[in-house]
């Protein structure tokens, strides 16, 4: 598997130059703008605004983690078709994105390329991912995959997912069996769907992003102990713990589907993060 990702980044440069401009403008089409504010880090000592006096959840950023990749994170799926059907939205990875510009100097020219900052943090040993998928099972040959690896690119976890019946929002949970992730150590995951059915012959469609488990301030963990549900999620977010708001808020929503006040705070959480174009999009098995 390691060398498969080795592959793709070094022989489709070009393709990832276009995708990140191409991922770039997809994202931001029809979006609502992220909110403006400071962001706070989860380990500040300062009590976390309270989410009683906002109505819906609001990811903000926190400043990226020590060991962030340097590799850029791709959210929305790259690679050849192999035979993967045209759609109207990609595969997407449910995950907070930045443009980052990166020069390099070439016949003493500066050439600047769109890359992508894809990350998250979590307090999970074994965090949830989440992400718009859609192929389906309908599709002949047609396999999906999620691929962990540390940051000397170690396979932590692989495993096989089974596509959708139909285009929409999955869960890839890690099960009990999978090595925990350690705090302050930054991994980086793959999701990849193949539909040519040759696995070793063709390069995926994927996304890739990094996630970093951290630990709670004790007033923060206080705040989130003694919270209702529905606040939880806005604490998470607040302080920009992506998996856990997500997380939390997609569990609620699988279980209470008409609830509307959580197809709002849904809605509210992914357009904070240039994603509302995925807010109607189901939540499927």
């Amino acid at each position: 598997m390691k060398s498969l990702f080795q592959l793709m980044k070094s022989t489709l440069p070009t393709v990832l130059i276009l995708g990140g401009i191409i991922q770039s403008s997809i994202l931001v089409k029809a979006q609502t703008p992220v909110p403006k504010s400071s962001p706070q880090p989860a380990s500040s000592s300062k009590p976390a605004s309270s989410p009683r006096n906002q109505s819906r959840p609001i990811f903000r950023w926190t400043k990226p983690p020590v060991g962030l990749s340097t590799i850029s994170g791709r959210s929305i799926g790259m690679g050849s078709r192999n035979l993967c059907p045209d759609v109207q939205i990609p595969l997407i990875a449910l995950v907070p994105f930045k443009e980052r510009n990166s020069a390099t100097n070439s016949d003493n020219k500066s050439v600047s390329a769109i890359s992508m900052d894809v990350w998250g943090l979590t307090t999970n040993e074994r965090p949830s991912f989440w992400f718009y998928v859609p192929y389906t099972k309908e599709i002949a040959n047609a396999s999906a995959e999620f691929v962990l690896q540390d940051s000397q690119e170690n396979e932590v976890y692989k495993n096989a997912v089974s596509l959708p019946a139909k285009p929409g929002v999955i869960g890839v949970n890690l099960p009990s069996t999978a090595t925990p992730l350690e705090v302050g150590k930054t991994y980086r995951w793959f999701f990849k769907v193949n539909c040519s059915g040759q696995e070793s012959a063709s390069i995926p469609i994927y996304v890739e992003g990094d996630v970093q488990r951290i630990n709670l301030s004790a007033t923060l963990s206080n705040q989130i102990a003694t919270a209702q549900l529905k606040d939880k999620i806005a604490i998470y977010a607040e302080n920009g713990i992506w998996f856990d708001a997500l997380n939390l808020l997609a569990q609620l929503r699988k279980a209470n589907p008409n609830n509307t006040s959580l197809v709002s705070d849904w809605e509210s959480l992914l357009e904070s993060v240039r994603l509302g174009n995925l807010a109607n999009a189901p939540l499927v098995e």
